[in-house]
């Protein structure tokens, strides 16, 4: 019987193959892993980024009857968008993907796409409609109308009122709670009642007055702490700040401001409060900042003429006021209280909201990663859920990147101009009321 030897280079280099190959496919394997945890990073990173990317502030320009867009990292203009005649008030959807614009001449609101910056829908509201804000679910929009004494309550998902809700006399300013249980509204006062001003106080579930507030003269800009415990109401003729507590639905307290406070902002820390005074004498305008553990003015910024709407950045680093008689957006770095840059906007600007959003760019090349990953490695791939899809809601700056006629020179007589301009109309006939009751009084 032969033995048949095997040689053992043989058994070696066989042995070294399958080693080889065996370390091949393991390395390999892992190579996929490096892979797909890379670009998984990658996208986390991105994410990160976008999460940290300077919002967009959304500008109602009266008289241009258009929307400007505004990027906060450059603080340059990059979308105008058409809307109705005469839009005032502007709230962005809590998942940032609606702006919607009240039109006060077209007693409409419209619904714009901010992917595409396009209006989408056109609600028909109450009679001369002026600000709108929208709830923390995003279901609901509650419009002010000044003419009938109202505030129209829009369902989001349809895109229609669907109730109608009795309020004080002139509403102007509106603010929903942060747990969305009651909407604040600013009503004005008229004639009728010496001026006085309220809040109205709108159960969400029943859509009902639940408590009305007296509050200063001609109150209009209303805004709510960060933890929903105050409220902060702009008081027109008054030039104050009345402070409402939630919980006993009362004014405990009220500061002295500049002349003619219209609009009010709150930072997202809840340490300060931002006013918007407008000096009619002279028109020049000016923020009040006030400490809200004192409840006392600390510093006063110079802004433009007539300052209307003013808001803060979500991380509380920037103050954006329109200022509607320069046609004009002052920026207020708020750490050192002064004015960083001037944007000039379209004609008579009146509010200004926040929102935040991914460049259209950046989300097709993530997809496209994820595609990769998924094909290399033979993962299941999973289509994303609508939450996903928001989180990653698009924004095209670059579409309609026209901006409105700025360079319109008022000319002449700046305070005559402003006072026969279709847009002071509101503000100029509030204060001609009041100061005709005063004359009258006295």
């Amino acid at each position: 019987m032969k033995i048949k030897i095997i040689p053992t280079t043989e058994i070696a280099i066989f042995s070294s193959l399958f080693s080889s190959v065996a370390t091949s496919n393991k390395v390999h394997k892992q190579l996929k892993i490096m892979k797909v945890l890379g670009i998984t990073a990658l996208m986390i990173l991105i994410l990160m980024g976008v999460v940290g990317a300077a919002p967009f502030a959304y500008i109602t320009n009266y008289d241009s009857n258009n929307l400007s867009v505004i990027d906060t990292a450059t603080n340059k203009i990059t979308a105008t968008v058409d809307v109705g005649e005469h839009p005032s008030g502007v709230a962005i959807s809590p998942d940032e993907t609606k702006a919607y614009v009240v039109n006060s001449r077209s007693n409409t609101v419209s619904v714009i796409n901010t992917t595409k910056n396009k209006v989408i829908a056109t609600v028909k509201v109450g009679t001369y409609p002026q600000k709108i804000a929208v709830s923390p679910d995003g279901t609901k929009a509650y419009v002010t109308s000044f003419s009938n004494n109202t505030v129209s309550v829009i369902n989001t998902t349809i895109n229609k009122v669907t109730a109608t809700v009795p309020v004080g006399n002139f509403p102007f300013g509106v603010a929903v709670s942060p747990d969305g249980k009651k909407v604040y509204v600013a009503n004005s006062g008229g004639y009728s009642t010496d001026f006085t001003g309220t809040i109205s106080v709108i159960d969400t579930t029943a859509n009902t007055v639940a408590a009305t507030i007296p509050a200063g003269n001609n109150s209009l800009g209303v805004a709510i702490s960060p933890d929903g415990k105050k409220v902060y109401v702009a008081n027109m003729a008054g030039s104050s700040i009345s402070i409402i507590d939630t919980i006993s639905n009362a004014a405990v307290s009220r500061v002295k401001t500049g002349r003619s406070p219209k609009g009010v902002a709150v930072s997202p820390d809840g340490k300060k409060v931002y006013v918007a005074i407008n000096p009619i004498n002279s028109l020049t305008g000016a923020v009040d900042i006030i400490d809200t553990a004192t409840n006392k003015v600390t510093a006063t910024v110079p802004v433009g003429k007539a300052p209307s709407g003013i808001e803060v950045t979500q991380d509380g680093a920037k103050v954006y006021v329109v200022n509607y008689a320069s046609h004009t957006v002052s920026v207020i770095d708020t750490a050192t209280n002064k004015v960083t840059d001037t944007i000039k906007v379209g004609k008579y600007p009146i509010e200004v909201a926040f929102g935040h959003f991914i460049d259209s760019n950046v989300t097709d090349q993530s997809t496209g990663a994820a595609s990769i990953a998924t094909e290399d490695t033979g993962i299941e791939k999973t289509n994303l859920s609508s939450e996903e899809k928001n989180a990653v809601g698009l924004n095209n700056s670059n579409n309609n990147n026209s901006e409105s006629d700025n360079d319109s020179s008022s000319g002449g007589n700046e305070s005559s101009e402003i006072s026969s301009t279709p847009g002071f109309g509101l503000l100029g006939s509030l204060t001609c009321l009041y100061g005709g009751w005063k004359l009258r009084k006295k």
